[in-house]
């Protein structure tokens, strides 16, 4: 879930103001309209790989105990999966989305293919197997908790690297601007991502948890968007400042990371293109505390506070030229707050729209918190996500 927390506005740590820099992006619409939204990018194209399936939401009003009987109070029956879902996001906003991902030849694989087609995600580089299954995750949302609980069939049979062709997946990468994984189908996925590499194409990949071929990949990637146990559990650091850091030290090619941190927003530490070696060293803890304080408990929408490029220190890990970037989200009232499903897919697809469109960092975490804000507004992961022309984001794309 993503929403605003309260935070002191005392500083516990001597940062100058020079220092930390405060951006707050507020949905006025009387200021703002339709109009004045830019027209789309012209040829960005994000391709991506990964996860589809078909949702069974079912809407409960207290999560039911072990041997229950229960009755739900909603059902529906909707799109989903990890890259399904975030390339819906980004076709919505304006990219260009193309799919590399596998189905069956059944009810529900041409059901997604239609639902994915009617929102301008390209499927032409989607595998269609004659037999099997296609994915699909029952999901369980809890009203009076506004949680929800996932349980996933895979496909069958899955999908492996011959199942596409050379020619297909060269086609694929034409003049493709990102390429994102979601560290599903990942033998598919490395075979994409090197070639992806040796193209420069830019890698987004998506850290949802530790999974197989995911050390491979995150050796590739330019970007990377994780989960708020991630970093700690990938690096065996003991907090998640520390982790950050020990991340981007181990993999060099790494431009920023970015931890998703539910209702209280998200963190990123961003490496400078240029080693800070006439700056003193910085606690990262010390920073993120002083960060946290300065953020505006009084808006709802979503905020962003940032460091000054500095060489950031953690202690017994390193140090690393850059900025620390806190992002808060909004404040959703508790009768607005639908579903949470999907919600770091919502924030993942705006991520790579603000990286093809040159969005600045202090810009594109609140764009990406609203993006997802919206999406908690209705049951499913793909329901409420917005398009480029909802009121809700024209401060971010005037």
């Amino acid at each position: 879930m993503l929403c605003f927390t309260h935070l002191s506005p005392l500083p516990l740590f001597s940062f100058s103001r020079r220092q930390l820099t405060s951006f707050s992006f507020r949905t006025s619409l009387s200021s703002s309209s339709i109009d004045s939204v830019s027209p789309p990018p012209e040829n960005c194209i994000v391709l991506g790989c990964g996860g589809i399936a078909v949702d069974f939401l079912a809407t409960v009003d207290s999560y039911p105990q072990p041997d229950d009987k229960i009755r739900s109070t909603c059902l529906k029956v909707r799109g989903g999966g990890n890259a399904g879902n975030a390339l819906t996001c980004a076709s919505r906003l304006g990219l260009n989305a193309r799919l590399i991902s596998k189905v069956a030849n059944d009810s529900q694989g041409k059901g997604i293919l239609e639902e994915l087609e009617s929102d301008g995600v390209d499927t032409s580089f989607l595998v269609v197997s004659k037999d099997g299954n296609t994915p699909f995750t029952y999901i369980i949302v809890d009203k009076q908790t506004k949680t929800r609980t996932c349980i996933h069939t895979p496909g069958d049979p899955p999908m492996v690297p011959t199942d596409l062709p050379q020619s297909s997946m060269l086609s694929a990468l034409d003049r493709a601007n990102i390429v994102y994984f979601d560290v599903r189908l990942h033998e598919t996925a490395l075979v994409i991502a090197k070639e992806a590499s040796r193209k420069k194409i830019p890698i987004l990949v998506d850290a949802e948890k530790k999974r197989d071929g995911l050390d491979d990949l995150l050796q590739l990637a330019d970007y990377v968007v994780c989960t708020a146990k991630f970093p700690q559990a990938w690096t065996e650091e003991s907090s998640t400042p520390g982790a950050l850091v020990s991340m981007l030290l181990r993999l060099p090619k790494l431009k920023f990371v970015i931890v998703t941190l539910g209702e209280e927003g998200c963190l990123m530490l961003e490496r400078a293109p240029k080693d800070a070696s006439e700056s003193k060293e910085t606690d990262v803890e010390s920073l993120l505390e002083t960060l946290k304080h300065r953020t505006d408990s009084t808006t709802t929408f979503p905020t962003c506070v940032l460091s000054e490029t500095t060489k950031l220190k953690a202690n017994g890990i390193g140090t690393v030229s850059g900025r620390l970037f806190l992002g808060t989200a909004e404040k959703i009232p508790p009768e607005e707050l639908v579903d949470t499903t999907g919600a770091g897919d919502a924030f993942i697809g705006a991520v790579l729209y603000a990286i093809c469109t040159g969005m600045p960092p202090e810009k594109m975490l609140p764009f990406a918190a609203q993006v997802a804000a919206c999406k908690c507004r209705a049951l499913g992961a793909r329901t409420g996500l917005p398009h480029r022309t909802d009121r809700r984001l024209i401060p971010f794309l005037v």
